[in-house]
């Protein structure tokens, strides 16, 4: 290790160690904090928060990660770290300083705030601090912004570099367009599919149960993670030895069961990033299109399968033998799969839910380019769900208030979990021709399909992009394609289309 990278890793090891701080401290948050903790540790998160300011953005970060771009005798990776934390340190030096830990205790407080309104069903109580944080948003995104770039392009750069508006428009203009007439085929022409068995009498106990078996099925190492229970489900991670995954247990059992398979999808690809780059800036998932990716990849293209459930369903029906036992797999996976709009994105299906996507992503476009009335937002969002999906809610709960996101600042993130469902199937498609997909699982050897995501998409965490990892494994640079034909196929065959 040259002199110079020696003095930029001793700097970054610091900023390590109080972003690790920090991630403790959500997870705590969102897991076990009493309620009356949440203003008085929102100070601790601020002062830990205005410190990793502080090292980043000093003179002495500055000149080693100035020193190190002259060096040439950095390797690969060690050139990417160093990339890496300038970018990081261009993105906080332009905001000043008393802003940024206000917004890092305002998002600490925000959090709880927002449960608590869930709960009550009660908008208004929450809508103060979402104004406080789409403020800040707003603020640090035109701190940040190129001339002529849009504020929202600068938050959808945050999450997916390269996919601007322009870009996702065309996107999702292209879901909706062979969305939406496929879903009202399915209504007028495909079968009916009965899916109550799955709800009621599921004892949490059990259910916890269950969670814990699927999770370490799939390959959620608990010597290296964690499965609690908050209220929204969630991975984080501090890094690749300890990672953890939360769930929420429903009264309709698979909710839960596919929640932790999708969080289970997050840990793994946390847990597959390479010993030489966790604890660096480049030591994660590269981005959150990839991530969502690989965790709807693990709950639908996998987890729905009935190739999955092969050596698992008799698992299932011996933990509920009150509610499975008469129920064929046949029937099973017809329910898992059935296609119903609903309310909640958490538990909607394949086909509705990037409609949902959509939704969110024209709400947002508003709140950051046109300055809607935030008051609004509650009857904007129904109208959207009630024009795309011919459903409304009743309530804030089931509407404006069931995402934790924009609580926590995450503006610009719901395109992500859209483009992963895309790039996740286009990786199917391609492993479809280097293994017997269907064999494996139906075989349990699931940690082949595991191993092979690992070595060609987890372990380079950042040191490629979402683009040069798709064109990497399958040859082919980005293209919704893929998507739409596997959702054809799947819910064609499903629903007997002709």
């Amino acid at each position: 290790m040259s002199k110079t990278y020696e003095i930029l890793s001793s700097m970054l090891e610091k900023t390590m160690a109080l972003q690790t701080s920090l991630v403790l401290f959500e997870w705590d948050n969102e897991t076990l904090a009493p309620e009356a903790a949440g203003s008085y540790t929102s100070r601790v998160i601020g002062a830990l928060s205005e410190e990793y300011y502080r090292v980043m953005t000093g003179e002495e970060m500055g000149n080693a990660i100035a020193g190190c771009e002259e060096d040439n005798n950095l390797s690969d990776v060690e050139q990417a770290i160093v990339k890496g934390a300038k970018e990081a340190r261009e993105e906080l030096i332009c905001i000043p300083s008393k802003e940024y830990r206000d917004n890092a205790q305002l998002i600490a407080e925000a959090a709880r705030i927002w449960s608590k309104a869930k709960k009550e069903e009660d908008f208004d109580s929450f809508a103060p601090t979402l104004e406080k944080v789409i403020g800040f948003k707003k603020k640090f995104a035109s701190y940040r912004k190129k001339e002529g770039q849009k504020l929202y392009d600068v938050l959808l750069d945050e999450f997916e570099k390269g996919f601007n508006m322009e870009l996702l428009d065309e996107f999702f203009s292209r879901l909706k367009e062979e969305i939406v007439p496929f879903l009202k085929e399915i209504k007028d022409h495909g079968k009916t599919i009965d899916d109550s068995f799955l709800s009621g009498g599921y004892p949490e106990e059990k259910q916890r149960e269950m969670a814990r078996y699927l999770a370490e099925y799939v390959g959620f190492d608990f010597t290296k993670g964690v499965l609690a229970e908050s209220a929204h489900p969630f991975t984080t991670n501090l890094h690749n030895h300890d990672v953890r995954i939360t769930t929420s247990y429903r009264k309709k059992m698979d909710s839960s069961m596919f929640s932790v398979i999708h969080e289970a999808g997050h840990g793994l690809y946390e847990l597959g990033i390479s010993d030489e780059i966790t604890q660096t800036p480049v030591g994660q998932g590269t981005s959150m299109g990839m991530h969502e990716s690989q965790s709807r990849f693990l709950e639908n293209i996998i987890g729905r399968s009935k190739a999955f459930w092969v050596p698992l369903y008799q698992k299932l029906q011996e933990l509920y033998p009150e509610k499975l036992q008469e129920i064929s797999i046949e029937q099973f996976m017809d329910a898992v799969n059935k296609v119903e709009p609903s309310f909640i994105r958490t538990e909607a299906d394949e086909l509705t839910y990037n409609l949902h996507i959509l939704i969110r992503y024209e709400i947002e476009k508003m709140i950051m380019e046109e300055d809607v009335d935030l008051k609004k937002l509650p009857e904007i969002w129904a109208d959207k769900y009630e024009e795309y999906l011919g459903v409304r809610p009743e309530n804030p709960s089931e509407g404006i208030l069931q995402d934790i996101h924009w609580s926590q600042g995450l503006m610009g993130y719901f395109p992500s979990y859209a483009l992963g469902n895309a790039f996740g199937a286009q990786l199917y498609y391609h492993m479809k021709k280097e293994m017997d997909f269907d064999d494996l699982l139906i075989n349990g050897k699931i940690d082949v399909i595991r191993e092979y995501l690992r070595e060609h998409v987890h372990k380079y965490g950042k040191l490629k992009t979402s683009r040069e990892i798709l064109k990497d494994v399958t040859g082919e640079d980005f293209t919704p394609d893929y998507f739409i034909q596997y959702l054809k196929e799947k819910y064609s065959k499903l629903y007997e289309l002709s």
